[in-house]
């Protein structure tokens, strides 16, 4: 039985500055640079460093942006998927899902294409019930 299902997850860019400021614009973040010979990351922040995390890489000969094929990953964009949504045409990107229910148990969820022609994907869980509802 897993904890969490995801431990690290990467996502591929053809251009790592431009997909880092995609990034940092669209989540309101600064990402941490990590640059090794052959590769280049930008990693996302976290609040607990061992906690589940991912980076934005460049290596021209292992990783290949792909807006149709591979995994599909859900970033965390609570409160509101739709509060990042609303910036990712200015930032670049391209939305091809909206904001679309899952569930009410589940929350809501989104797709977008971003400058490096990554399908990635955003969730955001349901809001607590409010005391005495």
């Amino acid at each position: 039985m897993f904890k969490n299902a995801i431990s690290w997850f990467e996502i591929p860019t053809t251009d790592i500055n431009r997909a880092q400021k995609f990034y940092e614009e669209i989540f309101g973040i600064t990402m941490i640079v990590m640059d090794m010979p052959q590769l280049q990351m930008r990693l996302f922040p976290l609040e607990n460093p061992m906690g589940i995390g991912g980076a934005l890489n460049y290596n021209k000969d292992f990783y290949k942006p792909s807006a149709t094929d591979g995994p599909l990953i859900y970033l965390n964009a609570n409160p509101d998927v739709q509060n990042v949504l609303d910036k990712i045409e200015a930032a670049g990107g391209k939305i091809v899902v909206p904001k679309t229910q899952i569930s009410p148990e589940y929350g809501h969820m989104a797709v977008f294409i971003d400058t490096e022609g990554n399908r990635v994907a955003l969730h955001s869980i349901p809001p607590a019930p409010k005391a005495g509802s």
